[in-house]
C-alpha cells in the first residue's frame, strides 16, 4: 500500500513552488513587461523583459531582431529550468535528482541578475551617448542636448518602473535557491558504513 504521508514528506515543496512560479513568470512575461520606460505622453515606450521586449514609437510597435533572439533563448532557458525543477521536486532522492536541481535552481537567479545588469548598462550607455540621465525607477524630466534639437531647449518627461512580473521572478529565484538549500533535508547524504 502506498503511504501518502511518506511521499508528501519526500517532496521538495520549495522546489515545486519555485518550478511552478518560474513557469508562471514565463507565461506572464509574454504579456506584461518586467520594466517599462515611457517617454513623453506615450511618444516612446519600451516594454522590457527577458522573454518579450518591444518598443513603441508614436503608436507603432516594433522589435529588434537581435533582442528578439535573446528573448527566445531566455524563454527556452526559463522553461527548461522550471520543468527540471518540477521534475526534481517530486524525486529528490533519486540518483539523478541532484543533476536536475543543479541545472534548474540557478536559471531564474541568473536571468534576474543579467536583466538588472542589462538595465544598468543601458542607462549608462544612454547617459554616455545622448547625455540623458534615465532612472531605473521613478520620474524625471530630461532636457535633450541642443545639438539634437538645433539649438532649441526641449524638456521631456521620463517615467520608469519595475512591473509586478519582475517581483514574481525575484520570488521564483528565491524559492529555487531555498529549494537548493532544503535539498539536504529532503534527501540527506547516505551515512558512511563503519
Amino acid at each position: 500500500m502506498i503511504n501518502v504521508k511518506t511521499i508528501l514528506t519526500r517532496v521538495n515543496w520549495f522546489g515545486f513552488a519555485g518550478g511552478v512560479i518560474t513557469l508562471l513568470v514565463v507565461a506572464v512575461s509574454l504579456l506584461q513587461p518586467w520594466w517599462q520606460l515611457t517617454v513623453g505622453e506615450d511618444l516612446l515606450q519600451a516594454n522590457v523583459s527577458p522573454v518579450n521586449t518591444n518598443f513603441s514609437f508614436a503608436g507603432t510597435v516594433f522589435t529588434i531582431p537581435l533582442v528578439w533572439a535573446f528573448n527566445i533563448s531566455c524563454l527556452l532557458t526559463l522553461i527548461a529550468g522550471g520543468v527540471a525543477m518540477l521534475l526534481y521536486s517530486f524525486v529528490p532522492t533519486k540518483s539523478y535528482a541532484k543533476h536536475l536541481l543543479g541545472f534548474s535552481y540557478k536559471k531564474p537567479l541568473y536571468t534576474l541578475i543579467f536583466f538588472i545588469i542589462g538595465l544598468i548598462a543601458t542607462t549608462v550607455i544612454v547617459q554616455a551617448i545622448i547625455g540623458i540621465s534615465m532612472p531605473l525607477i521613478g520620474t524625471t524630466t530630461a532636457t535633450l542636448p541642443q545639438n539634437l534639437t538645433e539649438g532649441a531647449t526641449v524638456n521631456i518627461p521620463l517615467y520608469t518602473s519595475f512591473q509586478w512580473p519582475f517581483w514574481l521572478a525575484a520570488a521564483a529565484a528565491a524559492l529555487c535557491i531555498v529549494a537548493r538549500l532544503y535539498h539536504k533535508r529532503v534527501a540527506p547524504a547516505p551515512k558512511a558504513a563503519t
